[in-house]
């Protein structure tokens, strides 16, 4: 493996020229060539450091980079809401894992293409590789088969880079980003570095690959949704179903589809289940389901929805339990979410509570016709079992037991029809990461109203509804699987001076 002594002193891969390219396989291609070469340069220097032969001089590898520069402030399309520069300037973003994101860059970079009508060049960037994300899963599971030396020097930060996490903000996406003087305009909501420590996170958080994740995500606070979902997704692969190749659990877990005339299933499930374990149930192009258990809170809501949002989802909903909080409200009724009282606090500084999170109209239709469909009801008579309003979300799981009446005036005040802890943070992050976002909520307790969920209550409550909402829940990402993409993406969602990229 050649390698050439830079400047600085660094060991580094022999460097390749920047190119243009109007043909955006062969843009993919150059893309593709420079990070893998890269990757594999970084881990056969670690990989002979953990075997105590270390590199005289620091390693460095870096990132492809793809740019345009445009001339004008014209596009061929005005309709669509991504997929264009908003003005003259140089624009650029680098680029990690092309393996997992061609069909979404191929997409992206044809309509740059297709608006603009400009070069599109490759390169390689000045951010650095972290040498953990030189590997694509967790850096000691892939080095685990290597025979490393007692004792090695010097430390591992001397000689590679790490991820550096001042440089992985959420600045562009947050709209704060400073512009240096003379820097390109950022092309997409994430650099690599950024996308690399999410990738890496989602597979600690959720037992599965990113690879696995599917473009339609429910999120849901209660274990009995994902069970219901593991059984729906082991059936469907044991009958055959024509839309989907495979059911995914945390472990690797994979069930595939009868008719691939295979369905065992291996490895064998890890022994404890991960923070917020993911199930996805996979279709050509990503275009399944996948679902996510986020527990109870609005934390792991926030923290999982900050990882996801790299990998660029068509939409995401919320799917759970709360609290009604109006006495017409029957157990098991349905909630569909227009609006947001956001007192969970855990994206105040990210999205100031001044910024509205406004409802959807795909993603309100999408939900609604699904409802229609599994109930039965249609018109007036769908008033008896769902309710459109503002949920509440809090950040106190015993909200209940405060001061009663202040309590109750503000829930008031705000119209609030239900509340829980997760939704809010879901939604929020949705609008901040530019995903459309839903939500979705069975009403499982009335506390207000003396009717607090016992376990008995409950095991009732579980055994009626959970099904139902499960399956309405589905129904409405396959409505939405239906729509154009361009339609989808709604512009409430893009800001002044938005990213090119979705």
């Amino acid at each position: 493996m050649t390698w050439n002594d830079t400047a600085n002193g660094d060991i580094a891969p022999e460097p390749l020229e920047t190119a243009d390219f109007t043909d955006v396989e062969q843009a993919l291609a150059q893309i593709e060539r420079i990070y893998e070469r890269n990757t594999a340069f970084l881990r056969h220097h670690f990989e002979r450091y953990l075997q105590g032969d270390p590199p005289a001089q620091r390693v460095r590898a870096t990132y492809p980079f793809i740019r345009v520069a445009a001339t004008s402030h014209s596009r061929l399309d005005s309709r669509l809401s991504y997929g264009f520069v908003h003005g003259p300037g140089i624009y650029e973003t680098t680029i990690t894992r092309p393996d997992l994101f061609a069909p979404y860059l191929r997409e992206q970079l044809e309509l740059l293409l297709r608006n603009h009508g400009l070069p599109l060049t490759v390169g390689e960037s000045s951010e650095p590789i972290p040498v953990h994300f030189a590997y694509k899963r967790d850096v000691s599971l892939e080095t685990a088969g290597l025979r490393r030396a007692a004792v090695i020097e010097p430390p591992l930060r001397d000689l590679f880079d790490t991820p550096d996490l001042g440089t992985m903000d959420d600045a562009i996406a947050n709209g704060t980003l400073i512009q240096t003087a003379g820097a390109p305009e950022p092309l997409a909501l994430f650099r690599a570095g950024r996308i690399d420590y999410s990738l890496h996170r989602l597979s600690h958080y959720t037992g599965t690959m990113p690879r696995h994740f599917q473009n339609l995500v429910i999120f849901t606070n209660y274990q009995f949704y994902i069970d219901a979902f593991v059984r729906m997704g082991r059936e469907r692969m044991a009958a055959g179903h024509p839309e989907y190749d495979a059911f995914v659990e945390p472990g690797e877990v994979v069930t595939r589809n009868a008719r691939f005339g295979e369905t065992a299933r291996a490895p064998e499930p890890p022994e404890r289940l991960p923070q917020m374990p993911a199930y996805h149930l996979v279709a050509p192009d990503h275009g399944g389901i996948t679902m996510v258990n986020v527990g109870v809170g609005p934390s792991n809501a926030r923290t999982i929805t900050d990882h996801i949002a790299v990998l660029r989802p068509h939409a995401w909903l919320m799917l759970g339990h709360c609290a009604g909080l109006r006495n017409t409200q029957q157990l098991g009724d349905y909630v569909l979410a227009h609006g947001y009282v956001r007192e969970d606090h855990v994206l105040d500084e990210e999205l100031p509570l001044w910024v509205p999170i406004p409802a959807l109209a795909e993603m309100q239709v999408a939900l609604e016709q699904a409802v229609v469909e599994v109930t039965g009801l249609a018109g007036y008579d769908l008033k008896r079992v769902m309710r459109t309003g503002t949920v509440a979300s809090v950040d106190n799981r015993n909200w209940e037991l405060g001061d009663y009446d202040a309590i109750l005036r503000r829930l008031s005040q705000s119209r609030a029809i239900a509340l829980d802890m997760e939704s809010a943070a879901i939604a929020a992050n949705g609008f901040r990461f530019r995903v459309p976002y839903g939500t979705l909520l069975c009403v499982s307790d009335k506390p207000l109203h003396g009717e607090i969920k016992l376990p008995g209550m409950a095991g009732e409550f579980y055994r009626e509804r959970v099904g139902q909402h499960l399956e309405i829940g589905l129904k409405a990402m396959e409505r939405l699987r239906c729509q154009e993409r361009e339609r989808l993406h709604s512009r409430k969602l893009r800001s002044f001076a938005e990213v090119a990229f979705q």
